[in-house]
């Protein structure tokens, strides 16, 4: 009898546990691609933050943005609509005027008593979202302070070439944004909240330019540096249409003319390693905090990022360098919507997308569903890895699409022409399969999930003609 009124207590016990409100942390770090330990783009990649939140939390091997580009993509994120609902296919479109009854992701824990705050960049920087929060810093309507630049500008020596630029700076570390970014959400981790938080933290690189203080870069000797593996004539069997995304005339001939190749993937490791080391201040005051055991960790890469594959830089287009993102979500045991939390260390081979992070977390915070998002709770995945998932589709400008699935990667742009690359034998996607007869069969089971609803662009911003910044109404 003593046995049972135990029993009974201790889950009377363990249910008012799993009853609390989980706090969430929410970890954004931009232009990130496959450049990291766990997920293995690059050889020489030094990211052990990264790597040891990966052993607690489930890794998304294949997930995907909804769009290569960083507006687009985050608008798609915090808003839970895809682009093709909400007309927002670029950087300069502003994602409120076009949707303004939209509830976003840190509002939808507002409204559930939760306090929602954070630093960096969440939104696209000219499109912050006051509503969003109760607390920001450096403020609601700015959210980074500025970096420092080096003397000289280019410091590449590739003229004319504005923020595509890299570089080390001499000075201290607590000079950087991102620095003064961690350690202020490092503050709030360490401080007591009456409420459950949605923490935001947005570290910014490694966008460009990448500028960071020189040790980074001494971590990464010159001669040794490994560049991406790159076929010649890779663009030949492309669409006219992904030619005119890649511009292999613009950043990639630069590159090459002036023999910075190396420079810029060691600036862009560097760059990773710097960002890795402001997650890991992040990660060790959640510890120290004392909100570790309950706290749901999502970290998310708004989109990838070219390094001369496709002899193409940056983002922007639909090809996997652009669109595959780092995507780590951790549950401790006793999440409302997940009791027995993640999985240590657990791969999902499942294809997904950033635009299912926003159910996911209502789901595992134990709230309602909101009909009007276009993505998917991942919590089954979290459950079960390896569970049967649908592909996804990543949208760039309007009526262009890339469909993802396990095996392969179907684009149509708005012209009609196609790629379609075979993952099983083509991983670095050199080539096109769109007109072979063979693949008929799985070019059409892909395109019955091209969106069938494709919006009107949203207007565009006018820009400040002197430093070429949209000018956001007040």
């Amino acid at each position: 009898m003593r046995k049972g009124i135990l029993w009974l207590a201790l889950g009377l016990l363990q249910a008012s546990v799993w009853a609390e409100p989980p706090n969430i942390l929410f970890i954004a770090v931009d232009d990130l691609n496959d450049w990291i330990e766990p997920m293995g783009g690059h050889p020489q990649a030094r990211t052990p933050n990264l790597a040891r939140l990966a052993r607690r939390s489930t890794l998304f091997a294949r997930a995907y943005t909804a769009a290569p580009s960083c507006n687009p993509s985050r608008a798609a994120l915090m808003t839970g609509v895809a682009p093709y609902r909400s007309g927002i296919y670029s950087n300069s479109q502003a994602w409120r005027p076009a949707m303004p009854d939209a509830v976003t992701l840190p509002q939808a824990f507002r409204k559930s008593g939760y306090w929602a705050g954070g630093a960096g960049k969440i939104y696209h920087g000219v499109y912050p979202d006051p509503p969003s929060w109760d607390e920001y810093w450096p403020s609601k309507s700015q959210q980074r302070a500025p970096d420092p630049l080096p003397p000289q500008r280019p410091a590449n020596g590739i003229p004319n070439t504005g923020n595509f630029d890299w570089g080390p700076l001499e000075i201290d570390i607590a000079e950087m944004s991102d620095y003064k970014v961690a350690e202020w959400v490092a503050g709030k981790l360490r401080a007591r909240h009456d409420k459950p938080f949605f923490l935001a933290c947005g570290i910014f690189r490694p966008h460009l330019p990448w500028y960071v203080p020189k040790n980074y870069l001494d971590r990464f000797p010159s001669d040794s540096i490994e560049l991406p593996r790159v076929f010649s004539r890779d663009l030949l069997d492309v669409p006219t249409a992904g030619v005119k995304m890649a511009r292999p005339e613009r950043d990639h001939a630069s590159v090459v003319e002036h023999g910075q190749w190396k420079e810029a993937v060691r600036s862009y490791l560097a760059s990773v390693n710097f960002a890795d080391e402001m997650i890991g201040t992040v990660l060790d005051a959640l510890d120290e905090g004392g909100h570790a055991d309950n706290t749901v960790i999502v970290l998310w890469g708004d989109h990838g990022w070219h390094l001369g594959e496709k002899h193409h830089w940056r983002k922007f287009a639909l090809w996997e360098e652009a669109t595959r993102v780092p995507l780590l979500i951790y549950a401790p045991p006793g999440t409302p919507g997940l009791a027995e939390g993640t999985r240590q260390g657990a791969v999902s081979p499942r294809p997904v997308n950033l635009l299912d992070i926003y159910p996911t977390l209502l789901d595992l915070a134990g709230l309602e569903p909101l009909a009007e998002l276009d993505g998917r709770s991942l919590v089954p995945l979290l459950r079960n890895p390896e569970q049967p998932w649908q592909p996804t589709v990543t949208t760039y400008g309007r009526l262009n699409h890339a469909v993802r699935s396990e095996d392969f990667r179907y684009i149509r742009y708005a012209d009609g022409s196609e790629e379609l690359y075979d993952h099983r034998v083509d991983s670095m996607e050199w080539t096109n399969l769109a007109g072979d007869e063979s693949y008929a069969q799985a070019k059409r089971e892909l395109s019955r999930w091209l969106p069938e609803t494709n919006v009107p662009e949203a207007p565009d911003q006018p820009r400040d003609r002197r430093t070429n910044e949209v000018a956001v109404p007040r």
